[in-house]
């Protein structure tokens, strides 16, 4: 299927590994140009080498969690087609486990990280009639849990976030929308089912224990989330703003 993207230009922020990474790929197969954006210049140099499309793939370190770097990277990268916002890792834990500077830190780069780039880049967009932003969120905002509270609560604000400005980006030619993934097979699943883990039973080394029931038996690979956020940002889509789409296999149905 032809998506009709070429010659697109995509940001990805958390471009260097697991979603990101995977975005970076399909969008480069659909013809698009790609920013790969991350904290750590060395691994987004090895994951840029790894797509093998170098003439369309640039790379920009930067802590997004502080707003002149994220000021700094739309004024560096203006003409972007296409932002997927993907960049945080809110830590596990309960309230009483978390400090409110770890809340803070954690929000400032997911939360207030997506907020801010959407905002910079949705004003570019919106002088030039047209544009796409994907924010990737995550299942526990539609469904929080005690022991990813930060996280959940995080999310949750983003899919509401999402929606307001999907609703009225489209008077001025711009879609915004988010996609929920649930557990899906990267690092940081893994550090996640750690923590919980050593919540639960007082032993980080039982995490695998934390992924038994996956509808489908098994985790959502990366590259399903990219698909969905490829196909969403085209033209196939061009209906598609304000909505949020939940890749969960069904799980929010499960007894």
């Amino acid at each position: 299927m032809d998506l009709k993207l070429s010659g697109r230009r995509v940001l990805i922020t958390g471009g260097s590994k697991g979603i990101g990474a995977a975005c970076a790929r399909v969008f480069l197969a659909e013809g698009c140009s790609v920013v790969l954006v991350a904290r750590d210049a060395a691994r987004l140099a090895a994951t840029a080498s790894s797509l093998g499309s170098a003439n369309r793939v640039t790379t920009h370190a930067a802590d997004l969690s502080a707003a002149a770097e994220r000021t700094a990277l739309a004024a560096a990268f203006p003409d972007i087609d296409i932002l997927v916002n993907n960049a945080g890792a809110i830590p596990a834990g309960g309230l009483l486990d978390l400090s409110m500077d770890t809340w803070e830190q954690a929000w400032a780069l997911k939360v207030m990280g997506y907020i801010h780039l959407t905002q910079l880049y949705l004003a570019a967009m919106k002088d030039r009639g047209t544009g796409a932003i994907v924010n990737i969120i995550g299942g526990a905002g539609r469904s929080p849990r005690y022991d990813y509270i930060c996280g959940g609560t995080g999310n949750a604000a983003l899919m509401a976030f999402t929606g307001a400005v999907g609703g009225r980006s489209v008077e001025w030619g711009v879609r915004v929308f988010g996609i929920n993934p649930a557990q899906t097979r990267t690092d940081r699943i893994i550090s996640l089912s750690r923590t919980r883990a050593q919540i639960r039973f007082g032993d980080a080394e039982r995490w695998e224990e934390m992924l038994t029931g996956l509808p489908l038996n098994r985790l959502i690979e990366p590259e399903e989330i990219a698909n969905a956020a490829a196909f969403l940002s085209s033209p196939a889509c061009g209906y598609v703003s304000g909505t949020v789409l939940d890749v969960d296999g069904g799980g929010a149905f499960r007894s």
